[in-house]
């Protein structure tokens, strides 16, 4: 396949998307050997990297009906009173695509996180930061690849979708380099884990839930270097400093609030799109997937020192901050054990592929 554009079913999407920016690629010519912590995130993320084509087992399928195989309960359309109306055939269409589209918008997300982690590479004043960062540029690399293969196979994809967009414009134009930090690392990685969190232990599809747990794997370590950064960074602010970052992290937790809304989903396939967002948005399980995008987010916001009342009302008003004191190093060590699992299992179905080979082979020879 040439393209996943070809798969956009809406259509006059520009191939190309360009955002104009002005900063400074800053060098550093200490050469020092770094801070530890930053160090052994940069060696962790050498000795880490994977190879998309290998470590995933591509010979696994998706069904078309229901491709990453989650249950109905758990998608926000079928607590709409529209769902039990609908055909088999319409369910199994509207899950084909709802699922392509939450997939379109992770690999997006992807793209994005490519670009911003390579501003930071050009943009973070110390080389340390430089190096881990420059890992990042070749995960998100990856990420790209292997949610574009994985799209594939649901044969439907879509473009970034309108808050995300807003979000990496503003990212990306502005010339300070903790406001790409702040939007990228904490922001849409955050919640971006929190939703691939949902769909690895979800989905009941072995395919998606080892893409999901892989990536995460990675995900993990750049939450982790915008946490260092940004703890060391934001105690030099001013109060003024600290309070326009804490106004743009505000705004920006509310739009990614309203990311997963699929407007554009639900107008493509000609359904009441105000309908189903104000009924999905009304439901138990839409309120608690909401609140759960938060999870990865408000402990770090917490640690790195932006934690005034403005913050923390926002996240009351948000209903996620009791999050605040969740353990994200517990959070991460079992992204690294999920990871770790699909690899075993993999290896255990290559060998017992290789010994039924061997078997076969050898009732051949019997047979001779």
């Amino acid at each position: 396949m040439a393209s996943l554009r070809e798969l956009y079913p809406i259509p006059d999407i520009d191939p190309c998307w360009t955002v104009p920016q002005g900063f400074e690629a800053a060098f550093d010519w200490e050469y020092d050997d770094g801070r530890k912590q930053m160090m052994h995130l940069y060696q962790k993320g050498k000795d880490m990297q994977w190879d998309a084509l290998s470590r995933v087992d591509w010979s696994l399928e998706l069904d078309t009906e229901n491709p990453m195989q989650i249950p109905d309960p758990m998608s926000g359309p079928y607590h709409t009173p529209y769902w039990a109306k609908m055909s088999d055939k319409e369910k199994a269409e509207l899950r084909r695509h709802q699922q392509s589209w939450i997939i379109s918008q992770f690999m997006q997300g992807e793209q994005a996180a490519l670009i911003c982690a390579a501003k930071i590479v050009q943009q973070v004043p110390d080389l340390d930061a430089k190096f881990y960062a420059s890992t990042q540029v070749m995960d998100e690399a990856r990420h790209v690849e292997v949610y574009k293969k994985f799209l594939e196979g649901f044969d439907v994809a879509y473009p970034m979708t309108k808050p995300l967009q807003t979000l990496v414009d503003q990212a990306l134009r502005d010339s300070r380099w903790d406001m790409t930090y702040l939007a990228m690392q904490v922001v849409i990685e955050g919640l971006a884990l929190a939703a691939f969190n949902n769909i690895r232990e979800i989905a009941q599809n072995p395919l998606s839930q080892q893409v999901n747990a892989y990536v995460m794997q990675d995900e993990s370590r750049h939450v982790a270097f915008g946490r260092i950064t940004l703890r060391e960074f934001y105690p030099e602010l001013t109060q003024a400093e600290r309070d326009e970052r804490e106004e743009f992290l505000v705004e920006a937790c509310y739009l990614m609030r309203d990311r997963f809304e699929a407007r554009e989903l639900y107008e493509h396939l000609d359904l009441p799109a105000d309908d189903f967002i104000a009924a999905q948005k009304e439901s138990e399980f839409q309120k608690h997937f909401r609140s759960m995008l938060f999870q990865r987010i408000v402990p770090i916001v917490r640690d790195i020192g932006l934690w005034s009342d403005k913050i923390q009302n926002a996240y009351t008003d948000m209903g996620v901050i009791g999050f605040a004191d969740v353990d994200y190093s517990a959070l991460s060590e079992n992204d690294d054990a999920r990871a770790e699992e699909f690899d075993e299992m993999n290896r255990k179905a290559r060998e017992d592929y290789v010994k039924s080979v061997a078997a076969e082979g050898e009732k051949i020879v019997a047979a001779e």
